[in-house]
């Protein structure tokens, strides 16, 4: 028992059978991350240069797509560097800096969109007070609110965790998650059932808030055709992005509990990374091909940039 003490790094797994297509697992990865930061930080430079974008939903999406850059950045600059070694470890702070990352930024993505989901209801459902509600001050505390609860409870499982006695080093996945750590722990812990059920029932509690806004929203909206307008034109983005977080991670947290050992480490590592892929490249090209005023100021920079290029030519 000596021993438990003294564990400076975990190992990680699913990338041991990788030898032969490294570089090109590689190539696609770092594609990807580099889509990532393109399709986020366009949304984000063009929400806060246009100031006819500084209204509420245009400030929750920006601080969504910040979310994005925040959740991946834990864990793609680490994954490409895997890939190129032949050694898959990760550091003991490492380990819990990563997981507490990644679990604050499914977190915070949970938060933020039901934020937005209270945006849409306010302003299909009650638009004569809208903007006396959704001030830009409001909006603010909002947004510091959602993050500081989801920070809150993700450092309460992250120390909770990290004070608990280990009896092994390996985490059976690609990147370190809390729940994993603590089933390395010697003996039962409350921070293998207490703290997860809290964060759980704190994402449960979100996801149910916007199905109530949704039902009150397609209520309002079925009597008035203008409303049926806003609804489609900024509400479908917002449900699709809930879907798309909902199902990527409940893939990944089922398989995780229940899944067999027998599925191929590709399919694994798949379902692992879903939630690092899918949603933060869906969500701002979903508002950004659907939000008529973001896709306009997006276009009309794309073309001015090519017209000022050929114009030098």
């Amino acid at each position: 028992m000596d021993n438990v003490s003294i564990i400076t790094v975990f190992t990680l797994s699913g990338l041991s059978d990788i030898a032969n297509y490294r570089v090109i697992l590689f190539v696609l990865t770092l594609l990807c991350y580099c889509v990532i930061w393109l399709v986020n930080v366009t949304i984000i430079v063009t929400v806060i240069v246009d100031k006819k974008l500084h209204e509420p939903m245009y400030i929750f999406l920006c601080s969504l797509c910040f979310n994005g850059l925040y959740g991946t950045a834990a864990f793609y600059p680490k994954f490409l560097y895997d890939l190129l070694s032949t050694t898959h470890v990760i550091s003991y702070a490492g380990c819990f800096l990563q997981g507490f990352v990644l679990h604050s930024a499914v977190a915070a993505d949970f938060s933020l969109l039901a934020l937005m989901a209270y945006d849409r209801y306010v302003a299909i459902c009650r638009p004569l007070v809208y903007h006396s509600i959704m001030t830009k001050q409001r909006v603010c505390i909002l947004i510091f609110f959602a993050w500081i609860i989801a920070f809150y409870f993700l450092l309460m499982s992250t120390i909770t965790t990290a004070i608990l006695r280990l009896c092994g080093s390996h985490i059976p996945k690609i990147y370190c998650i809390n729940w994993l750590i603590a089933n390395l722990a010697c003996s039962a812990s409350v921070a293998k059932i207490v703290i997860p059920a809290f964060s759980y029932t704190f994402c449960f509690g979100n996801v149910c808030f916007v199905f109530w806004s949704y039902v009150h929203l397609i209520k309002t909206c079925q009597s008035s055709k203008e409303n049926m307008g806003k609804f489609m034109q900024t509400c479908v983005p917002h449900l699709f992005s809930l879907t798309v977080v909902v199902v990527s991670l409940l893939f990944d947290l089922l398989y995780m509990r229940f899944g067999s050992k027998e599925i191929a480490q590709s399919v694994q590592n798949f379902m692992a990374m879903e939630f690092l892929l899918i949603p933060p490249i869906m969500n701002p090209l979903m508002y950004g091909f659907k939000l008529t005023k973001i896709r306009k100021r997006v276009l009309n920079f794309i073309c001015g940039k090519s017209s000022a290029f050929r114009f030098k030519s």
